[in-house]
């Protein structure tokens, strides 16, 4: 899997990038945004600073999302498109964005869980849409596969095991 280290994006991205994160994190109330690539570095963080080594939380975040890929297939997921971890007065939020990077969210009392959540969606989107165009650009491949094989592969597996 390509990391960061492999593409890079333009200022107008990282600038779209910032835009839609800036916007969610007013929209939802929630501390802070970041963006962490699969491999464990850290592409992009909007909001208050976080009070803690953000490479090591970066990796960490990475290794999370992988763990729980696995955990979603061992159910029969193909996997979980985000994440919840819910502590007493701090809680973070982590949605896959365009197959390649992960949005995470901290938030605290000032908002709730479903807020977060319900605003993540429409950034998720928007996010998607910017990450999807500058890998095409720069030739890092589609970010997904085509909904008609997604589509197929169900097929297979409900004939396999229905």
């Amino acid at each position: 899997m390509a990391g960061a280290a492999s593409w890079s994006f333009s200022e107008s991205d990282f600038k779209q990038i910032q835009q839609h994160l800036q916007a969610f994190l007013r929209d939802s109330n929630a501390r802070c945004a970041l963006i962490v690539d699969r491999t464990g570095q850290l592409v992009a963080t909007v909001g208050d600073p976080p009070q803690f080594d953000s490479a090591a939380f970066a990796s960490l975040t990475a290794a999370d999302f992988s763990a729980n890929d696995q955990l979603a297939k061992m159910i029969g997921e193909h996997e979980f498109a985000s994440l919840v971890h819910q502590g007493e007065k701090e809680s973070m939020f982590l949605a896959d964005v365009a197959k390649r990077v992960i949005l995470v969210v901290l938030f605290d009392q000032r908002t709730t869980f479903g807020l977060v959540k319900l605003k993540a969606k429409g950034a998720v989107e928007h996010l998607n849409r910017v990450f999807e165009a500058m890998f095409n650009r720069v030739g890092a491949g589609p970010a997904a596969p085509e909904k008609g094989l997604l589509e197929g592969a169900e097929d297979e597996i409900d004939k396999l095991f229905g």
